[in-house]
């Protein structure tokens, strides 16, 4: 495999990992996978890198799961894939950076499931999003926990997964399944304005935030409520929360430190 099959650039504290297979739809093998997971630990320990963007080259985001490394590969083999996918949805998941999907093109499937495990995702109105496995005797299995905690309507992700029909951008948006929809020609420009927003804000503030967010999901109200007040604590003790308050009161722009 080629090194740059998961690029890495990175430009005024935005890092941009593309998966870059154009010729096989950016679809995901283990080698890839792999390449991922050193570009996201490459961007996570760089001290310029303040935001991830994820993207696809060319005119898809990613097709999914590569399936002539499926035909070709041992069953344990494959079964050890599996888990290397999961592996980088949790690095997604639990990324201590905010992670935004450039959702360029077609996101079907491991692919969809990549935009799903970023914490915010700017789509294209051409793009489609999509489970379609059930056509070739599958089930999108290890994505179903995260299209069912975005998904604001049960019945209509249920559809989509068992019929295998393809969402438009704007009828994924809909259902929750991407954060915003936009013209192509637009869509550098507003992943350029998130991102600009996000660089924006102090930057242990978004870590602590992030990180209460994903935990609170998981918790019933009450503990939810208690566990929030903790980190609220914690939040109010870092620099760059003195710092927020002393630029209002001054009425100055404040100067984040991350700490």
């Amino acid at each position: 495999m080629e090194p740059d099959e998961v690029q890495l650039a990175i430009d005024e504290h935005v890092a941009t990992i593309t998966i870059a297979r154009e010729r096989q739809r950016n679809a995901l093998n283990y080698e890839v996978l792999k390449l991922l997971m050193r570009r996201l630990d490459e961007a996570d320990h760089d001290p310029n890198v303040s935001v991830v963007v994820l993207t696809g080259a060319g005119s898809t985001f990613s097709a999914g799961g590569d399936l002539s490394a499926i035909q070709g590969g041992t069953v344990l083999a494959m079964h050890e894939g599996r888990h290397f996918y999961i592996d980088v949805l949790r690095r997604l998941l639990r990324f201590p950076k905010p992670t935004v999907a450039r959702v360029n093109g077609h996101a079907l499937g491991g692919g969809l499931g990549l935009v799903l495990a970023c914490d915010l995702s700017v789509a294209s109105e051409q793009a489609e999003l999509g489970t379609p496995e059930i056509h070739l005797g599958l089930f999108p299995m290890m994505i179903l926990p995260l299209i069912f905690r975005h998904a604001n309507h049960r019945q209509r992700a249920l559809e989509m997964v068992l019929t295998g029909q393809r969402l438009r951008a704007a009828e994924a948006h809909a259902l929750g399944l991407v954060g915003r929809v936009v013209p192509p020609e637009q869509l550098d420009q507003a992943v350029a304005e998130l991102t600009g927003r996000l660089l924006a804000q102090s930057p242990s503030a978004l870590f602590l935030g992030r990180r209460a967010y994903q935990v609170m999901s998981e918790l019933p109200l009450d503990g939810a409520l208690d566990y929030l007040a903790c980190m609220l604590t914690i939040n109010t003790m870092t620099e760059d929360a003195a710092e927020g308050i002393g630029a209002f009161l001054e009425k100055r722009l404040p100067q984040w430190k991350g700490s």
